[in-house]
């Protein structure tokens, strides 16, 4: 029995296939006959790259994906800060 090799989609494809279906009211089964990919493709395309998707698990990733960045920021300039401090401390004795 042979495998079936995955076929792989560059990402500016799988944005059109989205705006197809949330910008353009093309049904899913529509893009999907028409880009020749399967209906769960573009539905999984969809969750992954529409932010205004039905899809909380999207906005709750990018909202965390977020806050750790910020919250990387925040520790890196609360760390210089301390350094400042003690190094202006040193300076005053």
């Amino acid at each position: 029995m042979e495998k079936k090799k995955k076929k792989y989609y560059p990402k500016e494809f799988k944005l059109e296939a989205v705006n197809l279906v949330a910008k353009k009211g093309y049904k899913i089964t529509e893009a999907a006959k028409n880009l020749g990919v399967s209906e769960s493709a573009i539905r999984h395309w969809k969750k992954q790259f529409d932010p205004n998707s039905k899809s909380s698990d999207s906005g709750l990733l990018a909202e965390n994906n977020r806050l750790k960045r910020e919250n990387k920021r925040l520790l890196m300039e609360r760390e210089i800060l301390k350094k400042a401090a003690a190094f202006f401390a040193k300076e005053t004795l």
